[in-house]
């Protein structure tokens, strides 16, 4: 290089800063194959539904489908849709947050902490059609809990509960709602450290003290982030109710199938496409809440 170039400014490139431009065309060509991935399988599908919900069948701009989502019978598939996801957000996770304490305070290689942890793992994702098959199966009018119960004087359906109704469904959501909050929730308990506990007992705290100020801060982001997934996870589910109630429980998933498919309503693709936008909202600001949540979270469980 000569002294034009020097003066220039074009400084002459060491081994180190060519190794650094290798890795970083290395790194982009990586992630190119999952970019398009989720451009097809996630952006794709995204477009056509944000498109079809503001556009009429001949191709028009309308707010019209989104107006009439408003009406009183899709607001209260919202309301069902909501309450069930929070309701079983929380009480899934208060007893997987409990489950999850008595796992980490375990020994590290109990049998407690192997059994839950692969339970945990397997149950956690077992939804669908299969959880409701094998939920009738156990608690419906002939289930096989229903009659051990029955044979010991306990009669489930004596009174007004019933495995095809908004009980059932809460029921069959925590039970994978559980396990979920077991796998999200462990890893911020493991990150507590033992010099917290010692400090604080050396100071003359508590059990009860270190819980309430050293623990639950520390912990309250990994938590309330952990139970913004439930919710998500709760609010999205569909199979499980659909094979349960067969859709006469007013959830938006269900009504969205419906309208999509026409098995009820003809030509209200659009308003299935809107209720969906509004699914995707309500899923955004959950995401966008626990990414605050983990990374102040992440400020000391590390």
């Amino acid at each position: 290089m000569g002294v034009d170039a020097v003066l220039a400014g074009e400084l002459p490139e060491g081994p180190a800063a060519r190794a650094r431009r290798r890795t970083l065309r290395g790194a982009w060509v990586g992630i190119i194959p999952f970019a398009l991935y989720v451009a097809f399988f996630l952006g794709l599908p995204l477009y056509e539904v944000v498109y079809g919900a503001f556009t009429t069948d001949a191709g028009s701009a309308t707010s019209g489908n989104l107006s009439a989502s408003f009406h009183s019978q899709y607001l209260e598939a919202f309301k069902t849709s909501l309450l069930l996801s929070l309701w079983t957000a929380l009480i899934g996770g208060f007893f997987g947050l409990w489950l999850a304490a008595a796992v980490v305070t375990s020994k590290p290689h109990s049998a407690l902490r192997r059994i839950i942890g692969s339970a945990s793992g397997v149950f956690a994702y077992f939804a669908g059609v299969p959880l409701a098959f094998t939920w009738i199966a156990a608690l419906g009018h002939f289930g096989t809990v229903t009659l051990i119960l029955k044979d010991i004087g306990i009669d489930l359906y004596a009174g007004s509960f019933n495995i095809s109704s908004l009980t059932g469904v809460y029921l069959a959501y925590v039970y994978f709602q559980v396990p979920l909050m077991v796998l999200l929730i462990t890893p911020a308990l493991e990150g507590l450290r033992t010099e917290w506990r010692e400090a604080a007992s050396g100071l003359g705290a508590s059990t009860f003290s270190y819980l309430r100020y050293v623990a639950a801060p520390v912990l309250a982001p990994a938590v309330l982030g952990a139970l913004l997934l439930l919710f998500g996870n709760a609010f999205a589910a569909y199979a499980t109710a659909l094979a349960l109630v067969n859709g006469t429980l007013p959830l938006v998933p269900s009504q969205i199938q419906s309208l999509i498919s026409g098995n009820v309503f003809v030509n209200e693709k659009g308003l299935g496409l809107a209720l969906g936008v509004e699914m995707i909202v309500v899923i955004g600001f959950v995401m966008l809440g626990y990414s605050a949540l983990q990374r102040r979270a992440g400020r000391w469980l590390q």
